[in-house]
């Protein structure tokens, strides 16, 4: 018995397969499926069926283990479950007959029956008989799977009858029956189970099947199951049939037809075969192969059962079915690539109509073999065809095959790009000549749109023929043209009209009536009326013209590259290049240096590599530079030594100059701050006289990897922090190099230590300085027109043909020098040659001793600037008038040649100067014999023209004759110490607006004239922001003469605006006599906020004086001007001090009068234009005295306001306080001996104040109205809000934020680089607070209309005079709600942004009334020209005070806030460092209404300190 602990084992059956076997002749030449049968039950999975078993075998195999001498084979086993669950384990043995491969008999068997009663036997014995896999097996057992029979035994318990029903081979079926018949009667008898197995069902035939189904129903209880173990259909179904006959427990099997079961089948192959193809669809590199894919597929549930159901060989052959497919469809891809890229190919190829038009393909081939460019378009492959080669693989390769091009598809693109190009070259036709009718229409004028000129040719032929976007982009081609000639012609005629501009009597902003007339007397002109449909764009142009006279420099010149100081520039530069060696004379009063020690200061390595270049670039440490050999010792030291300082000063090594590399920003913050420590350990310890100045020079080192990403941005930092250090800044030369460092740039470093050296010999030399050899002893200045047609060569032949020239000092490079025999001596010649619009500062600024004016015989423009420069040249001052023309023949063949020629010799002979002309074609004109005569007329009147210039400058700058010449350096030096703060203390523009290269007589002395303010910025310590005259530059340098003595004036009846100005002259030259006499600080009981005007710019005071900033306006008779630490009572009173506002001359001394009073052809063409603003004198009084002063204006400066560099409208918008009076200065002048007659002039109208454009660049973003910059989603201007948010978020508690002034460059800067790039970081920029607060001041100053509409100007002044507190409020609340809807966004935006920076008023100093006074001006915008608004000046601040102080209830329904404090908050005392001597306090006399003076003043003297 079985024990009860132990599971019962499954019942184990043995079924026994039989049916027809034998020999070939028995059963034909296959079998009947025995094999089949039992491998498919067996071992169901598709790779482990085999369809083929053979029962021929040798006599080796028929004795191996696995048949074992026995007609019998053992399959191995099969556990099943039931529906019930219950399993069972199923035997096979298949009854065969094996035959003898060599005898074609039965092998003998110790069974030695006869297969019927043999296959019967219901017991079957084999020791140690294997299992059968296939017939590979058979001699090879070792490597197959080894399973013995069990026991070496098995019972057999059922007969499954296999009947094939297929068509045989070679075989009866009825044969088959009789056999099967007979088996199944020996079958019988065993009394076993037996089940009929009809196989190859799928090959079957008909009447077989219904053969068999006949004999089983002649039996009984004999089932029939039709199967197919190809198809696996029904195998299962037979075995679980049998073992259900054999357990009569088990529940009977359905058995179903082969048909049915065989959908059934194929249905599970379809759809294990659909997943599996979508498995495989997910590999999409054709390169991928079947054992990558199959390992990682393999536990994937549908690849494993496509597996069992179909095999792994259908499996892979489904998956290269699909590789191969993503293969063709590469391919196909590649080949629409190439063949899309064809078109390309031979339009770079072949663009040549007339060469292919006639060719085949195959010639064109021919043809674009031999083409250069053939290899860039296409590959010529070693094996064909392309697609078999790998060349399919390189994707990067773009080139065509040209096996490809023998395709039909690449002659179809042929024979199209052929076609293409015959219709191209017919619409280009098409299209010109269309273009040739748009010219001939003379009724299309600039600017006229497309839909007026379509009536003229819309029966034009060409016009039909092309396309409607072709018409339009060929007539916006001519518009372009058309415009742009208009706009040509339009600047040209501007300029001949010059004297227009170049008034004297123009304010620096044009006025409505000034602009009106310019506009009246150009309205006449062809050339104005050509833009009528382009108004805003001739405003533009005529505003861009304006401001360029005001600001002109060669940067902005409107002739571009054709600038005359530009070009004149690059000339000089290449023509005296082999001429340096006169710079040799520079250095012949220094210490004739011979050896040059330089330190080099660098970053990671940078100071030894331009160490290496010089010492490659010299000879055994020896440098030839400008024609002499200098000994070079060097020390590279890295810029994080700790021995730095330590090194930089030794008993054995005294450097000249130091020089300072970088290429990067860090790099360069890291120099600038190793700079402040030297200079500040130079300034402790003074270890030496020159220690403290060394010379610094900074270098950019070349950036060879990305130069136009850094360079830029290096260049800007780099010249701010050599502005900033007062250094010299050694840029990258332009052009590719391939080292860091170039020659240009260490030859122009060394020349800069060796003027460097030369100064500060001269500064610290105790032997009193003579003058310099190298100066020149005349001084001559050639003027030419930018943008003339002639080339510079021309005019500079006359002296670069001469031997005689040379090269003029270092910095001057739009000058050279002459050496030449006059009278009896031999003269140096100094000839400056610039532009016109660069001589109207040297016109006003510098000693000239003679001007040669050059103009075009062939530009009317030429000679209109000629004219106006000349008009206002003193004509005390020699002139020679030069004509340039081809050749003579053009004076007798041209009448406008002829005519200017004749009117330029006519004002030479009215003026008496000299006049002549060159001719490009003649050379004998080229000689320097042409201004010989002039040369000598000059010298002759040197004497004159020096002792006009020193009489003119001393009336200008009110000196003592002691103190009109430079001082000498060793008489007060500047000692220039930097700021620490880099917000205060950034670098001036990288030009002044007539530029430094244009100054005549540079001297290193000129500084102890200014000061620097915190931005770098130099400005004259005379100027003084009191009279409107501040824009008058005070820096002239006369040479070495002694003038006449001064003879003061008495009794002066008025404090003449220009009275300041002599104060302060006189302070500078007396800085130790006096202490101050009034206290510099005002009464305690004065109510700040009350006198509170515009801020003034900080600048450096003298050490121990409060920082007064304000300047504080009363009534514009008695003015209390709070000026830089001084208070001035501005009331009239008498002179008692000497001191006079102008110098008294000489009785019967003819004063210097101007060369238009002298010409009639010059005073006409400026009495043509200004007949409204001069005096009502005729032509001919107007010669009868050179003294004929203007009427109806107060004197001014001589020269013309509209040149001069400070803009004087700013005054007004700065200081509104600070304004001179007509009226109330020609009062003052009536107790003068010489009265001036009042200009009866009707009083005007207020009228809208506008502003000059500010910017000397156009935009499209600033100065447009406020509704163009917005949109309802964004109602505020996106550059606006970065401003704001750049202070609030980095600067909210900066001192004086909104009243100190930011450094203009880079206000310019921020709103250029904003112009070109709207999502621009501020950040990233490195610009300081101050410089964003003045650009977004700049902003809302540009705007055409101010925030603060001019409608509602009148009303809120109405509603401020309001007593009651709550109902002003409310009253001013109802009027901001009638602002434009985006004005009052941006206004309430500025607003809050103002109380957020007042609120921080104890760290910033700024409070709501401080920021009122700043920004009123800019949010109103009054006109300060009309006396009424000087009158409420006060309201308007109060207005703007009360929306910021009152800002959270105007705008956000908040509570009336309690006014704070009414006392400005005013920083602390500062000690800024010393710039300039202290100025000491003159005595004044006193005023003439004291009453009018508060009485915590004295009333005797007035100190200005």
């Amino acid at each position: 018995m079985m024990a009860k602990n132990k599971e019962p084992r499954p019942p184990s059956y043995a079924v026994s397969v039989v049916g027809l076997s034998g020999t070939e002749k028995d059963k034909g030449n296959c079998g009947v499926g025995k094999s089949c049968l039992c491998n498919r039950f067996v071992r169901s999975k598709a790779d482990e069926y085999y369809p083929e078993h053979t029962s021929v075998l040798s006599t080796i195999d028929f004795g191996g283990r696995v048949v074992n001498n026995d007609h019998f084979l053992y399959w191995g086993d099969v556990t099943q479950s039931g529906e019930d669950g219950i399993e069972c384990r199923i035997h096979v043995i298949e009854q065969t007959e094996f035959i003898d491969d060599q005898t074609f008999l039965p092998h003998r068997s110790t069974n030695l029956q006869p297969y019927i009663k043999r296959a019967a036997a219901s017991k079957l014995q084999s020791a140690e008989k294997l299992m059968y896999i296939c017939t590979d097996q058979l001699g090879l057992e070792q490597d197959f799977e080894q399973k013995q029979m069990p026991e070496g035994k098995l019972n057999i318990d059922g007969f499954l009858l296999c009947i094939d029903v297929s068509q045989g081979c070679n075989r009866k079926f009825d044969d088959q029956l009789k056999f099967v018949n007979n088996l199944y009667i020996q079958l019988s008898k065993s009394k076993k189970p037996i089940i009929i197995a009809a196989t190859k069902c799928d090959e079957c035939v008909d009447h077989y099947l219904r053969e068999v189904q006949a004999f089983a129903s002649n039996k009984k209880n004999l089932v029939v199951v039709e199967t197919s173990a190809r198809f696996n259909v029904n195998v299962e179904t037979c075995f679980t049939a049998l073992v259900q006959m054999m357990d009569k427990t088990r529940g009977k099997p359905k058995i179903i037809p082969y048909l049915d079961a065989y959908k059934t089948q194929r249905q599970l192959v379809v759809t294990a075969t659909d997943k599996f193809e979508k498995l495989v669809q997910t590999v999409r590199d054709y390169h991928a192969t079947w054992k990558t894919v199959s390992n990682k597929l393999k536990n994937h549930p549908d690849y494993e059962e496509y597996i069992n159901l179909e095999g792994t060989k259908k499996a892979k052959n489904t998956f290269s079915k699909h590789i191969e497919q993503l293969k063709q469809e590469h391919i196909r891809k590649r080949k629409e690539e190439y063949i899309n890229a064809l078109p390309r190919a031979l339009n770079t190829l072949l663009s040549n109509l007339d060469e292919i038009e006639l060719l085949s393909w195959s010639e064109a081939l021919k043809v674009m073999e031999k083409r250069p460019d053939f290899q860039s378009c296409f590959v010529v492959l070693e094996k064909t065809p392309w697609d078999e080669t790998d060349h399919i693989d390189k994707v990067n390769d773009r080139r065509i095959p040209f096996d490809l091009l023998n395709t039909l598809e690449a002659e179809k693109v042929y024979q199209n790009h052929v076609q293409h190009l015959i219709s191209e070259k017919r619409r280009v036709e098409m299209k010109e000549k269309f273009k040739k009718t748009l010219e001939k229409i003379q009724l299309i004028s600039p600017g006229q749109p497309w839909e007026e000129v379509i009536c003229f040719v819309v029966e034009d032929e060409a016009f039909k023929y092309i396309t409607d976007a072709d018409s339009k982009e060929v007539y916006a081609r001519h518009q372009r043209e058309i415009v742009e000639k208009a706009k040509e012609e339009f600047q040209e005629m501007l300029f001949e009209h010059s004297e227009l501009f170049y008034d004297l009597d123009l304010n620096a902003t044009p006025s409505t009536d000034k602009m009106s007339e310019i506009h009246a007397v150009l309205s006449g002109e062809p050339r104005y009326k050509a833009l009528q449909k382009l108004a805003p764009d001739r405003e533009s142009l005529l505003l861009k013209h304006i401001g360029f006279v005001y600001h002109p420099t060669k940067e902005t010149c409107l002739s571009g590259q054709n600038c005359m100081d530009i070009k004149v520039e690059e000339l000089l530069a290449n023509s005296l290049l082999q001429q340096d060696h006169g710079r040799s004379n520079l250095y012949h009063d220094s210490a004739n240096i011979d050896k040059i020690n330089l330190f080099i200061l660098g970053k990671d390595g940078l100071a030894q590599e331009l160490a290496n270049e010089i010492r490659t670039q010299s000879t055994d440490d020896e440098y030839a530079l400008d024609g002499k050999i200098y000994e070079l010792d060097l020390r590279p030291v890295d810029a994080k030594s700790p021995y730095l300082l330590t090194q930089l000063w030794t008993s054995a090594f005294k450097p000249h100059g130091c020089f300072c590399v970088f290429n990067s920003i860090e790099s360069l913050t890291f120099i600038g701050e190793c700079i402040a420590k030297i200079r500040a350990e130079a300034s402790q310890i003074r270890r030496d006289k020159y220690m403290a100045n060394l010379s610094f020079t900074l270098i950019l080192a070349n950036q060879r990897d990305s130069v136009s990403k850094n360079l830029p941005i290096l260049r800007h930092q780099g010249q701010q922090l050599a502005n900033k250090l007062q250094c010299p800044f050694v840029d990258v030369p332009a052009g590719t190099y391939p080292r860091k460092f170039n020659e240009a740039q260490i030859k122009q470093a060394l020349r800069g230590v060796l003027e460097a050296v030369k100064h500060n010999f001269d500064v610290v030399s105790p032997v009193p300085t003579i003058k310099d050899l190298s100066e020149a002893d005349l001084r001559i200045v050639m003027c030419a027109m930018c943008g003339d047609p002639f080339s510079v060569d021309l005019i500079l032949s006359p002296f670069l043909d001469s031997h005689s020239c040379s090269a003029a000092q270092a910095g001057q490079n739009n000058s050279l020098m002459l050496d030449k025999i006059i009278g009896e001596k031999r003269r140096r010649i100094q000839i400056t040659i610039l532009s016109y619009h660069s001589s109207i500062g040297v016109r006003k600024d510098e000693l000239v001793h003679g001007y040669i004016l050059v103009y075009s015989a062939k530009r009317k423009a030429s000679m209109g600037m000629l004219r106006a420069f000349l008009s206002e040249v003193q004509d005390t001052i020699p002139v020679q008038l030069v004509a340039v023309t081809d050749s003579q023949a053009d004076f007798f063949e041209n009448e406008a040649i002829k005519e200017l020629m004749t009117e330029g010799e006519h004002i030479a002979t009215e003026i008496t100067a000299k006049f002549t002309a060159l001719y490009s074609l003649s050379q004998y004109h080229r000689q320097t014999e042409v201004f010989t005569l002039f040369f000598s007329d000059v010298l002759e009147k040197k004497n004159m023209i020096e002792s006009s210039y020193m009489s003119d400058s001393t009336r200008e700058s009110t000196h003592t004759s002691e103190d009109v010449f430079p001082r000498s350096p060793r008489g007060g030096s500047l000692d220039y110490n930097y700021p620490d703060s880099e917000d205060d203390a950034e670098g001036p523009p990288p030009y002044s607006p007539i530029g430094d290269d244009v100054r005549l007589l540079p001297a290193p002395s000129d500084r102890s004239k200014y000061r620097l303010d915190l931005e770098g910025n130099e400005y004259p310590i005379h100027s003084t922001p009191i009279n409107c005259h501040d824009h008058e530059r005070n820096h002239k340098v006369p040479p070495p003469i002694k003038p006449k003595p001064l003879v003061p004036r008495t009794n002066v009846k008025k404090l003449d605006p220009n009275l300041l100005k002599t104060i302060e002259a006189g302070i500078g030259k007396n800085p130790r006599k006096q202490p101050s006499r009034v206290p510099a600080v005002p009464p305690e009981d004065t109510e700040q906020s009350d006198n509170y005007a515009e801020p003034i710019d900080t600048i450096y005071k003298h050490k121990g004086f409060a920082d007064d900033i304000y300047a504080v306006p009363e009534d514009s008779q008695n003015r209390i001007i709070k000026v830089r630490n001084s208070i001035v009572i501005n009331a009239q009173g008498e002179e008692e001090n000497g001191f006079s506002d102008r110098v008294s001359k000489s009785h019967g001394e003819r004063r210097p009068s101007k060369y238009k009073y002298k010409s009639k052809t010059l005073f006409s063409k400026a009495k043509s234009y200004y007949r409204r603003t001069h005096s009502d004198a005729s032509d001919d009084e107007a010669f009868t005295t050179s003294k004929a002063k203007k009427k109806g204006r107060h004197r001014g400066s001589e020269e013309d306001p509209l040149l001069s560099p400070v803009e004087t409208w700013k005054g007004g918008i700065d200081n509104p306080a600070i304004t001179s009076d007509q009226e109330l200065d020609e009062k003052k002048t009536k107790k003068k001996p010489h009265k001036v007659k009042e200009d009866k002039k009707p009083k005007k109208k207020t009228k809208t104040f506008n502003p000059p454009i500010r910017r000397n660049w156009e935009s499209n973003y600033f100065g447009m109205p406020l509704q163009d910059l917005v949109t309802p989603e964004k109602p505020i201007p996106l550059f606006v809000e970065k401003c704001v948010q750049f202070i609030e978020d980095t600067g909210l508690c900066t001192e004086g934020l909104y009243r100190v002034s930011g450094n203009k460059t880079d206000q310019d800067n921020i709103q250029k680089q904003f112009d070109q790039d709207h999502n621009i970081s501020l950040e990233s920029m490195g610009v300081t607070v101050n410089a964003v607060a003045g650009a977004l001041k700049a902003f809302f100053a540009d705007l055409p209309d101010p925030l603060v509409p001019y409608s509602l100007h009148q009303e809120l002044l109405e509603t401020s005079k309001i007593m009651d507190k709550t109902e002003r409020l409310h009253e001013l609340k109802e009027i901001v709600k009638k602002f434009h809807p985006v004005n009052y966004d941006v206004f309430r935006y500025i607003i809050t942004h103002l109380n957020r920076v007042s609120q921080q008023y104890k760290t910033n100093y700024m409070t709501a009334d401080n920021l009122s006074i700043c920004f009123w001006p800019t949010l109103m915008r009054p006109d300060f020209e009309n006396r009424e608004f000087l009158s409420t000046t006060k309201i308007h601040q109060s207005v703007i005070e009360t929306f910021i102080q009152q800002c959270q209830f105007f705008f956000y329904n908040g509570e009336i806030v309690e006014a704070p404090n009414p006392v400005a908050c005013q920083p602390p005392p500062s000690n800024p460092v010393q710039m300039v001597e202290p100025m000491v306090p003159l005595q004044l006399p006193p005023p003439l209404q004291p009453q009018l003076i508060q009485s915590q003043l004295p009333a005797d003297p007035l100190g200005i300190m």
